[in-house]
């Protein structure tokens, strides 16, 4: 039975495992720890299931004409090759939704595949009203308050994101 709860430090190489397991590479774990080095990681989530199975984060994301609205960017989210379609990502996503929400969080906004980020009610027209550098169809926003539905104008992602390779 898979278990979800926060990060501890202790958890970094696993998540190191995570990131390289499912990409092939570091770079998204990296982004996860200067984030967290910059104070901009909000949340950050590890799966388990006898062995760590996922990971999710969240950073700060500054809406420049909107700015009493609480907004946050997923990014990054892995599961690892052999616990992929068995719903981990799909309770790390659930599951961190509920804690933004819970927190006073309005809006949350991912860059993916919109067919899995739109179950979750991720909308690329919501997104459509901000001003990223990551604009398109697989910009994807979701309101998690009426506030959020306000969003507007450009945004600055967390410093670590200009820092990816």
């Amino acid at each position: 039975m898979t278990r979800i709860r926060l990060e501890e430090s202790i958890d970094w190489p696993a998540i190191y495992a995570i990131y390289d397991a499912a990409f092939a590479q570091t770079a998204e774990a990296d982004l996860v720890r200067n984030m967290d080095r910059d104070g901009d990681l909000i949340l950050s989530l590890v799966a388990y299931d006898g062995k760590p199975a996922g990971h999710i984060a969240y950073s700060h994301l500054a809406l420049h004409e909107t700015p009493s609205v609480k907004a946050c960017v997923l990014a990054p989210l892995a599961v690892s090759p052999s616990f992929q379609h068995q719903g981990v990502g799909t309770a790390l996503v659930r599951e961190s939704l509920q804690r933004l929400t819970d927190d006073g969080f309005d809006l949350v906004v991912v860059l993916g595949e919109p067919s899995y980020y739109g179950r979750f009610g991720f909308d690329p027209k919501l997104a459509q009203n901000l001003k990223t550098p990551y604009d398109g169809p697989y910009l994807q926003a979701l309101a998690l308050s009426d506030d959020g539905r306000r969003a507007h104008g450009p945004v600055a992602y967390a410093r670590a994101f200009a820092e990816l390779t």
